[in-house]
């Protein structure tokens, strides 16, 4: 059984970027949990900041449910903001040592959103620590044996080493992208995800539909 932890900037990262991987993946019984860095309280000029991000959070609640996901962490970084800070670090880590994921999914390092360059480099640091004995503050069981995957979402990949055929997952990953009626309301993320995925499935040659990932190799010492 596979145990994933996907890592998201904000609400709905994590549905565009592998949403249909996701999916497939609690349709064979796998396990998962999704932390967002952000609640993306600064994704929208129809609410103040408190008011959207109480929104955002329930609609990645519901979204997450769609996918068969009920296990869903909000660490309330400043949106916009992410940022280094012990704080933050030490919660990264101690996240992944206590779930002990087979599968670590991120943004890729290119993304054309501060916040999700950000990410993706704190996320890579933190697994380094999580495998290694520094660090008891943050549990005392290192974790070694995951796969850390690079999902796109505002960018797509230039180069990937990994493509899912989730033909069988795509209306279940745009039916939870649905529940973030905030986000849709200006931008139609849904309709640029659908086109995204089904050039991946056609040029992949993996399915009608597909997700496309940079399988990261890191060596532990």
């Amino acid at each position: 059984m596979e145990k994933l932890l996907v890592f998201a900037p904000h609400p709905d990262d994590d549905i565009i970027g592998c949403g249909g991987t996701i999916a497939r993946h609690m349709a064979h019984g796998d396990q998962a949990a999704i932390v967002y860095l952000t609640s993306g309280e600064s994704g929208g000029l129809s609410y103040n900041p408190a008011e959207l991000a109480v929104l955002r959070e329930e609609e990645a609640t519901r979204a997450a449910a769609w996918l068969g996901v009920s296990e869903v962490i909000f660490l309330r970084q400043p949106d916009g903001y992410i940022a280094w800070s012990k704080e933050l670090m030490d919660t990264l880590v101690t996240v992944i040592r206590s779930r002990q994921p087979s599968m670590v999914f991120l943004p890729h390092d290119r993304e054309d959103v501060r916040d999700h360059q950000q990410s993706c480099q704190l996320i890579l640091e933190a697994c380094k620590r999580a495998a290694g004995p520094w660090f008891p503050v943050c549990g005392n069981q290192p974790w070694r044996g995951g796969k850390i995957l690079a999902y796109e979402v505002w960018t797509p990949l230039t180069r990937y080493n990994l493509t899912v055929d989730i033909s069988d997952y795509m209306q279940k990953k745009l039916t939870a992208l649905g529940e973030h009626k905030s986000q849709l309301a200006d931008i139609a993320y849904d309709e640029a995800v659908q086109g995204l995925n089904r050039y991946r499935g056609v040029t992949s040659g993996a399915g009608h539909y597909a997700e496309c990932f940079q399988l990261i190799k890191i060596l532990f010492k």
